[in-house]
């Protein structure tokens, strides 16, 4: 069964964009930039919420900008390739290999669960991704944790009320100073 991961950059503090909205503390380095790569190249399919996936369309063109580098290049060709499921209560429509969900998220999730095909499943977006854990539908959390204190703003992990166990599977620590946690949910 294909397992349902959430991981994006937060602060140290717990936050994925500080109270300003921006989340410039999060640029990563080549080292953690080719991470985030192998990350999306293992992937099979990747659900996000609308400002998410408005913020990832830079992604849909970016490789058809001469001055980027390779390791640009190649993320923009491995996340146009990947199909998205977008879901937005305001988009009437979406681009490239996105289509925006035709259910509910615990629906989309079974649905692609039950699908043959390789890869994981993918979850971003704050929202989205508390909606999930409230679910009992996230099967890892996959923080890089920042080294920088932002003081409030979109947290990352869900404000619910129910305990989750997590065993930790995987640190990495990068050069930058950013660490890289995997915790799987103990059922």
């Amino acid at each position: 069964m294909r397992s349902v991961t959430y991981s994006m950059g937060v602060s140290l503090d717990g936050y994925i964009v500080g109270p300003d909205g921006g989340f410039d503390w999060t640029q990563p380095e080549e080292e953690i930039f080719r991470f985030a790569t192998d990350e999306v190249r293992d992937l099979g399919v990747h659900l996000l919420g609308r400002r998410l996936y408005e913020s990832m369309l830079y992604w849909e063109t970016a490789d058809q900008h001469p001055a980027i580098d390779f390791s640009t290049r190649e993320f923009a060709a491995l996340w146009k390739q990947l199909p998205k499921v977008v879901f937005s209560s305001t988009l009437s429509t979406v681009q490239g290999r996105a289509r925006l969900a035709s259910g509910g998220l615990a629906e989309e999730i079974e649905r692609l669960r039950a699908e043959p095909g390789e890869g994981g499943i993918a979850i971003g977006g704050a929202a989205l991704a508390a909606e999930a854990a409230a679910l009992g539908l996230i099967d890892e959390y996959r923080p890089k944790v920042y080294p920088a204190l932002v003081g409030g703003g979109t947290p990352f992990f869900p404000q619910h009320e129910h305990r989750a166990d997590l065993e930790l599977v995987e640190t990495r620590t990068f050069t930058s100073g950013v660490v890289y946690l995997r915790y799987r949910v103990v059922r």
